[in-house]
């Protein structure tokens, strides 16, 4: 691990090297959700599953991880009773006519923090999903506990007598197994503390869907591809059936100032090709491997084969196996992958 001692050492400074580095906050309205995609997505058992996503407007985060961009897309303040289904039935009513069959609830923070999403939504939540088959949402691990079981009930009481309540999914950030980097990253959980939620999730028959990094700072270059294949490992323990590889991205201003510190180096496109094959092998089955191709053009280098690279990445979603690597027009050679 690169030396840190230009970074600080303890949570509270960490916290404060990461807020002293924010721009402003975009102003957002908490009654109106940000973005919603439709994307296929392989199920566990290999059958393309319609799922979409819808970015929720909600309060911030408690937490200041190193690496996180998305304060920008939440507000200062607690969100309304009534705003999150409200958002939820926008975005259902954009979806009507298109056969979806589950849905990701992505709120830029934790689903579980009573503050960003009221207890008190649970049922009209839960109601605004009914018909979907499954329900995913994100947490840091140290919020999985009774509001699990208090969702998890209200899914229950609003599924149609004649069908089964959907499938609940939580998505939790491991982001990397390496424990010093983990610490780095503020995240304020140990890889124990990741395993424990993740026995609590299984204990209550919640599915586990596991977000790592792709080029996580305080990692040496030459010791990126060894700790990713030590994250999966870790998250395949915890019994995960899906893991997300998330490219890490600037724009926070923290991770301007590590990458200026020697400690982070932003990941190139033929990184993202060559860790999502990668993961796809190392994963041999023990569960599936996807990487996001949100904003991929920003880790591109060459507009001329950028489409068919892209193309090829989310083949290899699909698929869930590496791809021949893509020939460039504009250079007489493959594309490294």
């Amino acid at each position: 691990m690169p030396d840190a001692g230009r970074y600080p050492a303890s949570p509270s400074a960490r916290d404060r090297f990461v807020l002293e580095r924010r721009g402003a906050r975009p102003r957002h309205d908490p009654w109106r959700y940000q973005g919603l995609i439709v994307e296929d997505e392989p199920g566990a058992n290999g059958t393309l599953e319609r799922i979409a996503t819808a970015f929720l407007t909600g309060r911030e985060c408690p937490w200041r991880c190193a690496m996180c961009d998305l304060w920008m897309y939440t507000t200062a303040d607690d969100s309304p009773r009534g705003a999150i289904p409200a958002q939820i039935a926008a975005a259902r009513t954009v979806l009507h006519d298109q056969p979806i069959t589950g849905m990701k609830l992505y709120n830029a923070g934790s689903f579980f923090d009573p503050r960003a999403v009221p207890e008190t939504d649970y049922d009209a939540i839960a109601a605004a999903l009914g018909g979907f088959s499954r329900v995913i949402v994100e947490s840091h691990p140290a919020l999985v506990g009774v509001r699990v079981d208090r969702f998890r009930a209200a899914l229950d009481r609003h599924s149609p007598g004649s069908l089964s309540p959907a499938a609940l999914e939580v998505a939790m950030g491991l982001e990397t197994a390496h424990p010093q980097a983990l610490d780095a990253l503020n995240k304020r959980f140990t890889p124990g503390d990741f395993a424990a939620a993740a026995r609590a999730l299984k204990q209550r028959g919640v599915a586990l869907r596991v977000f790592l990094l792709i080029s996580p700072p305080f990692i040496p270059a030459d010791g990126q591809d060894e700790w990713l294949r030590h994250s999966l490992d870790a998250a395949f323990a915890c019994e995960a059936s899906v893991v997300s590889l998330l490219p890490t991205r600037t724009g926070n201003g923290a991770m301007e100032a590590l990458g200026a510190a020697g400690l982070f180096r932003s990941p190139s496109l033929d990184d993202i090709e060559r860790s999502f094959a990668l993961a796809l092998d190392h994963a041999a089955g023990r569960g599936r491997v996807f990487v996001d191709l949100w904003d991929l053009d920003r880790f591109a280098s060459c507009e001329c084969c950028f489409a068919a690279r892209r193309a090829r990445l989310e083949a290899m979603n699909l698929q869930q196996r590496v791809l021949p690597a893509c020939p460039c027009p504009s250079r007489d050679r493959v594309v490294l992958s």
